[in-house]
């Protein structure tokens, strides 16, 4: 039986494969717990990367999937289920890229809004689908939405439910880069390169303390950035990046 989620993992780097391309890699009960299995095992590696099969990322929640659910039942599958596989992303101690490959709709274009770097190819595009069925954006798009392009934008995208594509999502703010289709499986590897050569530790601080600022005062954020200055700050990467500066080389980051 072909795995819902396929996972490869070489030189640092976990890359997970959502594989129901069939259904453009929509959400079901099986994969949402195979995904986040995947999400949390690859919290040992240095960086992990989170891509699609076929022709798109993901196509959102699988609607057979949710058939004749009653309220308490969508609120289970949200809590139980979407908060889990979300948090293991937001949470993991390692950078998370969304190799965005194609259409990522509804729950999927949250899935990649919560990693930490999106990165997509320019012919593919985000949809917050969920108006156009009677929902509202979950899987924490209320969150992300918002916070990446401001409310206006949020709204707009979440009202109308229009494609945004690659190309504009990354001129609002809404992902890192797009890049030419032709282009971007050598750019995805080259940034998933970069950063599990990096200072593993540093990331997982600097997650940390940019996923809360907004929750914060600017006071109780200096305070946040002092503590975890002092985590990194006697660090064996600190060290190495300071003597590979002195001695003008690439310093070889350790992750500790």
């Amino acid at each position: 039986m072909t795995k819902l989620v396929q996972v490869e993992s070489a030189g640092g780097i976990c890359r997970i494969t959502l594989n129901r391309p069939e259904v453009m890699n929509a959400l079901n009960r099986a994969m949402r717990q195979e995904l986040t299995a995947a999400l949390l095992a690859g919290h040992a590696a240095r960086v992990i990367v989170l891509t699609g099969s076929g022709r798109g990322f993901c196509s959102g929640q699988d609607l057979a999937d949710v058939e004749g659910l009653d309220e308490a039942g969508f609120e289970d599958i949200l809590n139980d289920e979407y908060v889990p596989m979300i948090r293991a992303i937001t949470e993991a101690p390692v950078p998370v890229i969304a190799a965005v490959n194609g259409a990522a709709v509804g729950a999927g274009a949250n899935l990649a809004l919560a990693c930490d770097l999106v990165i997509a190819r320019e012919s593919a595009s985000f949809i917050q689908a969920f108006t156009r069925i009677g929902l509202i954006p979950d899987a924490g798009g209320t969150s992300f939405l918002p916070r990446r392009v401001g409310m206006q934008r949020a709204m707009g995208a979440a009202l109308l439910a229009e494609p945004v594509s690659a190309t504009q999502a990354a001129a609002w703010g809404m992902i890192w880069e797009a890049v030419p289709d032709i282009e971007f499986d050598v750019v995805v590897a080259a940034r998933a390169n970069k950063l599990a050569s990096g200072p593993t530790g540093a990331y997982a601080a600097l997650k940390q303390a940019l996923r809360g600022a907004f929750d914060q005062s600017l006071d109780a954020q200096l305070a946040v950035e002092a503590r975890l200055q002092g985590l990194c700050g006697t660090s064996a990467d600190f060290r190495e990046g300071v003597a590979a500066f002195l001695e003008k080389r690439r310093p070889n980051f350790v992750g500790k």
